[in-house]
């Protein structure tokens, strides 16, 4: 007598019976599993872009905007601070910095931001080029790779960019164009959708809104061509944009930047630890740790998680409780069929392994289900998640507490089943044939 064969018939013989118990099970496993794939995909998202910084620095306001902003690029500047303000901190002899890289926000592209910086800033995230060359000029931009996957953008292409971080034709610089002159290669970060060039870019764009294209000239003949002095509004003064290193850009302290990140020389040392409290006790500027803020926004989104999650294992608990009551319900029915296999030779422990058996199965199935529909639902979320933070998520990934999910289903079947089990290895052959 094949137990497994005969457990596996006797599910699929009244199926309508036990399909309460399978949705329901099904269900619990899902939203469990789902959950699973969220958290690990977004903890692996803000791991993956804290690059090692230690430090960012920006203007007054909330510190978890300033880095959700300025290293996730998922939020809004606090707003901007002056260079003067800031230029200590890029002193190469500064005792606690090891490195400073300037940002500089405010346009964007189909929604993907363009950032002004300098090529420090492609070490933060270990990128290379795929292709192309680094920026030069003002108006020349290398693409992440998410970027020229997703627009269609290629070497030697021009586009326009829109003010702010909308995808927003009203409010496109119409007379700046940008021009592609490399690629990097995927990182598995956010620099992948950036749109990167050099920091008089942006002031270029914003204000005087005439530059021209850069075109495939000497860059020693751009330089002269494009970075013309020109007035400035406000101070009658001029300058010269240079060649968009960081000690070019210490030149204009009357202009501003969006922040600063900061790598420190000892994470341990006394100044380090108290550089942060002092910044924004003494300054203008704000200071605000990622590894401290980032904690605090799991810790929040742990909150609504663990909601959602309670929610899960109630439903578990229900679906176990409503394969208890199928199961000890079926055994009633199937009283005289099982004292018929006591006569034909079956013993008390095959009656009992036969109804553990229907437990597991039923367990599995429903662990089958609930994690197709987990990782059917995550690859459905994850346009809708790509196309609001530009960030990507999947449902094509397994993780190996997929495994423990599996492993504490089965101990949920083998529970549900086992007073039933129990019950029906129990049962007094001559009592239920008299």
């Amino acid at each position: 007598m094949n137990l497994i064969k005969l457990a596996y018939k006797n599910i699929v013989d009244k199926p309508l019976n036990l399909l309460l118990s399978i949705i329901l099970f099904a269900l619990g496993v899902g939203l469990i599993n789902f959950l699973l794939l969220f958290n690990h995909q977004l903890k692996e998202k803000f791991e993956a872009n804290l690059a090692e910084i230690d430090l960012v620095l920006g203007a007054k306001g909330s510190p978890l905007q300033l880095i959700l902003c300025n290293m996730y690029h998922i939020d809004n500047p606090t707003g901007n601070i002056a260079i003067k303000d800031a230029k200590p901190f890029f002193n190469p002899k500064h005792p606690v910095i090891a490195s400073a890289v300037p940002l500089s926000l405010g346009d964007n592209y189909k929604s993907y931001r363009i950032v002004g910086t300098v090529p420090s800033f492609l070490d933060l995230y270990e990128a290379s080029l795929e292709e192309g060359k680094l920026w030069g000029p003002p108006m020349e931009v290398v693409i992440g790779k998410m970027v020229a996957e997703n627009t269609g953008l290629k070497i030697g292409d021009t586009f326009l960019s829109s003010h702010g971080f909308t995808d927003d034709e009203d409010l496109a610089h119409d007379h700046v164009k940008f021009k592609v002159v490399g690629i990097l290669k995927s990182t598995g970060s956010v620099i992948d959708q950036l749109i990167l060039t050099q920091t008089a870019t942006i002031w270029q764009v914003h204000d005087h809104g005439e530059a021209a294209p850069v075109e495939e000239t000497d860059s020693t003949e751009s330089s002269e061509e494009d970075h013309s002095d020109h007035d400035h509004a406000e101070g009658e003064h001029q300058h010269d944009h240079g060649n968009g290193s960081l000690e070019d850009l210490l030149t204009h302290e009357d202009e501003f930047i969006t922040s600063i990140l900061i790598k420190y020389r000892s994470k341990t040392s006394i100044q380090a630890l108290n550089m942060p409290r002092m910044i924004n006790e003494n300054t203008n500027l704000q200071a605000a740790s990622p590894a401290y803020e980032i904690n605090k926004l799991i810790d929040l989104v742990g909150v609504g998680t663990d909601g959602v999650k309670a929610i899960a294992y109630l439903i578990a608990f229900v679906s176990a409780l409503s394969i208890f009551i199928s199961l000890y319900r079926a055994m009633k029915e199937r009283k005289y069929e099982l004292a018929l296999m006591r006569v034909m030779g079956g013993s008390r422990t095959k009656i009992f392994v036969l109804i553990l058996l229907e437990g597991i199965f039923l367990a599995v199935i429903g662990w089958a289900i609930g994690n197709i529909l987990s990782h059917v639902g995550m690859e459905v979320m994850a346009k809708y998640m790509q196309a609001d933070f530009r960030y990507s998520f999947t449902g094509k990934i397994w993780l190996q507490d997929e495994l423990w999910l599996l492993a504490a289903s089965i101990l949920i079947g083998i529970i549900s089943a086992l007073i039933p089990a129990i019950s029906a290895a129990r049962k007094d052959v001559n009592e239920v044939l008299s």
